[in-house]
């Protein structure tokens, strides 16, 4: 179960934003194709006006922006304060990406090697990550720097993604380079830099060698892959195949339009709102997530201001702007136009989509509008969808140990296509509302991880894939309730340890994100940890903040827990997509990092 939980604040260097941003906009404008359409001051329209709408169906990326290129929809990029900064038609990224292939094949960039391509959200990546396709060469999307003096962690960790994709290159924004840079010094990458690298090189005079069926199409690190990098082996079927089963779960047509500001290093903003709308010919306008954390109600204003129909969000999201809207003014905000808002990436949080609706349901948000969902970067994004318009339904469980039930949001159907069984310990199928281990085949699932044969295995077996999240049937739905490695389990009892996490983070001296849960073995018993990203100067405060954490704990969980207060850095450990790693942090405190 993937997650972008923790992507924000973004650091860039001592670039400015306007540098950072705008400046680099203007600079990738006037390196390729030269075209007025680009600079035209008005967004990319809806509609198309005589391209005929087409449900996706096709067998790669390459045929799929060849057909979307014929008509006038795209991308378009806005700044923190609602600025169009610029606009990408599809028939301009086509003409751009196509140039950008003919560069790279001059430069000697041979067909399937991988070029590591950091995934800032502006049209240079876009350009680069197609211009791959076209190229045959594999691109890997990778994350921006996350958090406050993050570079040097940042550098190493990109510096092992270069190494576990054997990337020949690494492109970078201009206020990257220098990470990039010093990230591929030592490796198999011949080159780091910017776009400029290929863009200040004429074009080669070379047939294009587009990726197609059957082919690869890149390579995914999943969010789990901190210490170990686990590269997803995208290929064009798979890709296509759930894109296609999410466009027809999703109802898209001719009408949708969508707002976005996650992140294009995560397949729920890469494949969500990059590939998927490109391949239903649909216009998206895209903001930031440095952006989106400077100014969150950004995400709502664009989306009133420009009817979009279809928007996507871990809970978080949804729970930063109903807090943000207790002191911003709503304004003219209207969001009647949502007919789906999407919520995946990471375990929903009931209480935060409620609070949401009632507090923007003056402004025309339809509660029914969200669409709970689940997948992961091993079956490409998506698995199983709600109902459209169908709102959130939840199931109360009750743990047979204990007795006591907690509500869980179901998270819809699976995928036309696929196979999902709920097994147990023993591997044999469950029944209904039996929790159980979660295992899918299907045109989606990945072949396997990225030159990774044990990993691989470890995780797929006669075509059934592992996925490590728990869950149960719920009238044919799937529920799921958290990852198997994760589950803490007290006098074999189960206890869910985002209920604990939860709990803490609503205590006001808490902010989200900033509480970790697991349990660890102390002789013959279990105890339940919690580290705790919150460090009061005074101690007074600090042990009345113990103090209230140990009350939230026994209040959510029926049991006692040992408290650990720590400073935001070097913090909580996460995973490459910003994901809170709780077996890096049981690890990190079995080995002392963390003083009690």
């Amino acid at each position: 179960m993937t997650s972008i939980r923790g992507i924000l604040p973004v650091l860039h260097s001592s670039a400015t934003p306007a540098d950072g941003v705008a400046g680099r906009m203007q600079r990738y404008a006037s390196t390729l194709q030269s075209s007025p359409d680009r600079w035209v001051a008005i967004p990319t329209p809806t509609h198309n006006v005589s391209l005929p709408f087409r449900r996706g169906g096709f067998t790669s990326l390459c045929e799929a922006l060849d057909y979307a290129a014929r008509g006038e929809t795209g991308f378009n990029f806005f700044d923190a304060r609602g600025k169009l900064l610029t606009r990408l038609s599809y028939r301009q990224l086509q003409a751009d990406a196509q140039s950008f292939a003919r560069r790279l094949i001059g430069a000697g960039v041979a067909p399937g090697e991988r070029l590591v391509l950091i995934a800032d959200t502006w049209p240079g990546f876009c350009v680069a990550f197609f211009g791959a396709q076209y190229a045959g060469v594999v691109p890997v999307p990778v994350p921006v720097p996350v958090g406050l003096g993050a570079k040097a962690h940042y550098i190493f960790q990109l510096r092992k993604q270069i190494v576990a994709s054997q990337a020949v290159g690494v492109l970078a924004p201009d206020e990257l380079v220098e990470f990039a840079q010093t990230a591929a010094e030592g490796t198999t990458a011949r080159f780091a830099g910017g776009t400029a690298i290929f863009t200040a090189r004429p074009e080669a005079k070379a047939d294009l060698r587009p990726l197609g069926a059957g082919m690869p199409c890149y390579v995914q690190f999943s969010s789990g892959s901190t210490r170990a990098p686990l590269g997803v082996d995208i290929r064009q079927d798979q890709l296509m195949a759930n894109i296609d089963g999410s466009i027809a779960a999703q109802g898209l047509d001719e009408n949708d339009s969508g707002v976005s500001w996650l992140p294009l290093y995560h397949d729920m903003g890469l494949i969500g709102f990059i590939l998927a709308p490109m391949c239903a010919q649909r216009s998206v306008d895209l903001l930031a997530p440095r952006d989106f954390a400077r100014r969150p109600m950004q995400w709502l204003s664009l989306i009133s201001r420009r009817r979009a129909t279809i928007t996507y969000s871990p809970s978080f999201g949804y729970d930063l702007l109903t807090r943000r809207a207790q002191t911003a003014p709503m304004g003219e905000l209207d969001l009647s136009s949502l007919r789906l808002a999407g919520v995946g990436a990471d375990m929903i949080q009931l209480p935060v989509l409620r609070r949401f609706a009632e507090a923007f349901k003056a402004a025309g948000f339809d509660e029914r509008a969200y669409m709970p969902s689940y997948g992961m970067a091993e079956v490409c994004v998506g698995l199983s969808f709600g109902a459209p318009f169908g709102g959130v339904k939840v199931d109360s469980f009750a743990d047979p140990q204990s007795g006591q039930s907690r509500d869980f949001v179901v998270c819809g159907r699976v995928m036309a296509g696929h196979s999902v069984e709920i097994r147990d310990e023993h591997g044999v199928p469950l029944g209904e509302r039996h929790v159980g281990r979660l295992f899918v085949r299907g045109p989606s699932v990945m072949p396997g991880y990225f030159q990774m044969p044990e990993e691989s295995a470890r995780v797929l077996c006669d075509g059934w894939l592992d996925t490590g999240d728990l869950g149960y049937w719920h009238k044919g739905e799937l529920v799921i309730t958290g990852r198997a490695k994760d589950l803490i389990i007290v006098n074999g009892r189960n206890i869910w340890p985002q209920d604990i996490e939860w709990a803490i983070e609503a205590l006001p001296q808490v902010g989200r994100g900033d509480a970790c849960a697991f349990s660890i073995e102390d002789g013959d018993t279990e105890t339940v940890v919690v580290i705790v990203q919150a460090y009061p100067s005074e101690p007074a405060e600090r042990e009345s903040l113990v103090g209230d954490i140990r009350q939230a704990v026994k209040e959510a969980a029926g049991v006692d827990g040992q408290v650990v207060l720590i400073k935001r850095q070097p913090g909580l450990p996460r995973t490459s997509s910003g994901k809170l790693s709780r077996t890096h942090a049981k690890s990190k405190f079995a080995a002392g990092d963390y003083s009690t």
